[in-house]
């Protein structure tokens, strides 16, 4: 296999060492065993494709790596595939001013694609606490959402054209950046979200959008969750939001201990509430903010005063997944509508409080679309084993209630591994029949990040 990689690739692109396989063969979750047998870097949509033909030939499974930043195993390489790192694809290729459409290759990483779009005037607005380290690649195969898509929606929505190969080493070209094209069927859109189970994405070209307004940033004490809906909605009802974030009193906790950070309000609450909008909204934010004050739904608030200081409350929301990696958390995705949500939380906060008394529970998400995420921390004294048993043990009664509140097993982070089992709590059998059937058509020998997603 050795050989035929190396004819493939220079022998310095392939790697067989300990430390790279181990390096490139997972991503941030640490609940599976790896076991690579080589990584590859290929530079070229011709090499990927000389390596899916090899891959086809010797019945090689093959993984895209991208940052590694997956919360779901979708990258892990646990049986002797081999890994397909995009780190050397990692060039923006062109722009198309008057189109406001930039092509990249799938390892650039998004906080690059952001700054470009800067430099250019424009902007990308995806974005999430990972943007350093993430690849745009990744991105489109999880269609990752992040903290704006109340306003600017998922990765989907800027996805304007696809370059793939499928796992039959074809290079397909899918829409090629334009905005109308009634021709049939979309495939772009097949891979995006596909977790590199049908084909692994080349080159994307990426709409970027006019530069926001400044924006101004608050952060609300509120009580009680439910109220959270309350301040929601009257802060739609007035002016156009950015962004609308919720954490717990125990996130709030983690992050300002892990990065020195003073606490946003003097009296803590059980939840809070960050909120983004243009500037020039001040005024109509205020007449809210004191609706709420009246109403009892919120009980103090802080307003950004400049852009160092709307930097500074953001970090108490995106700084949360890092504060409580060293509890290596078992971590859901979950999303439901908008209106359910109080129910949603009260019912799983009950059930995991209940069967595991002694476990910290973690709440924050993207509550203006609809998008929990529970982190259920390890204690010390218990093993990562036991742990993510016992976890993974309640994960069903979890996903019964997602079920019966029509909602997803996994909003923004995909299935993967780690919820492939549990697909069926969110797509009906004849769906997966469907998804299937889709994956024969375009991996028919079945490469293409075999397990992920779809079980054996």
């Amino acid at each position: 296999m050795l050989e035929a990689l190396n004819e493939c690739l220079s022998p310095e692109r392939v790697r067989t060492d300990p430390d790279s396989l181990a390096h490139w063969g997972r991503d941030w979750t640490r609940s599976f065993p790896v076991a690579p047998r080589a990584v590859v870097f290929p530079e070229s949509a011709a090499e990927l494709q000389a390596l899916v033909r090899l891959a086809n030939r010797e019945r090689i499974a093959l993984v895209p790596s991208g940052g590694r930043t997956g919360l779901s195993g979708g990258a892990v390489a646990g049986n002797g595939e081999v890994v397909v790192s995009f780190d050397r694809m990692n060039r923006i290729v062109g722009f198309e001013p008057a189109d406001r459409l930039v092509t990249c290759q799938a390892g650039v990483v998004t906080q690059a694609l952001q700054q470009f779009a800067a430099e250019a005037g424009l902007f990308y607005p995806v974005d999430f606490a990972s943007a350093g380290s993430s690849q745009i690649g990744g991105n489109i195969a999880t269609n990752a959402g992040g903290i704006k898509v109340i306003r600017y929606g998922m990765t989907r929505e800027w996805i304007a054209g696809l370059r793939v190969v499928t796992g039959a080493g074809e290079l397909i070209d899918c829409n090629r950046g334009l905005v109308k094209n009634a021709t049939g069927y979309d495939l772009r859109h097949l891979f995006i979200g596909s977790e590199g189970t049908l084909g692994f994405v080349v080159e994307a070209d990426v709409r970027l959008a006019a530069p926001p307004e400044p924006q101004v940033v608050m952060v609300l004490g509120v009580p009680r969750f439910r109220d959270i809906l309350a301040v929601l909605a009257h802060f739609q009802g007035r002016l156009t939001l950015s962004a609308f974030e919720f954490f717990s009193e125990l996130a709030l906790t983690k992050v300002t201990a892990h990065r020195d950070l003073p606490r946003p309000l003097a009296q803590a609450e059980a939840f809070y509430a960050l909120l983004e909008f243009d500037e020039r909204m001040l005024d109509a934010a205020s007449d809210c903010f004191e609706h709420c004050m009246a109403e009892g739904w919120v009980t103090d608030g802080v307003l950004s005063q400049s852009e160092t200081q709307a930097q500074n409350l953001w970090q108490l929301r995106e700084g949360i997944s890092e504060s409580i990696a060293a509890y290596t958390p078992y971590k859901n995705d979950l999303s439901v509508r908008v209106s359910r949500m109080p129910a949603f939380l009260d019912g799983i906060d009950a059930l995991v409080g209940e069967r595991y008394p002694d476990f910290e529970i973690c709440w924050y998400g993207h509550i203006g679309d609809g998008n929990l995420h529970l982190n259920i921390l390890k204690p010390a004294a218990l093993s990562q084993e036991a742990f993510y048993e016992r976890c993974h043990a309640i994960s069903p009664e979890i996903f019964a209630r997602v079920a019966a509140l029509n909602g997803s097993i996994s909003a923004e982070h995909g299935v993967g591994l780690l919820k492939r089992d549990f697909l069926d709590f969110s797509r009906s059998p004849a769906e997966i029949a469907l998804l299937r059937s889709l994956k024969g058509v375009f991996d028919p020998n079945g490469i293409m990040n075999p397990g992920k997603l779809l079980a054996p």
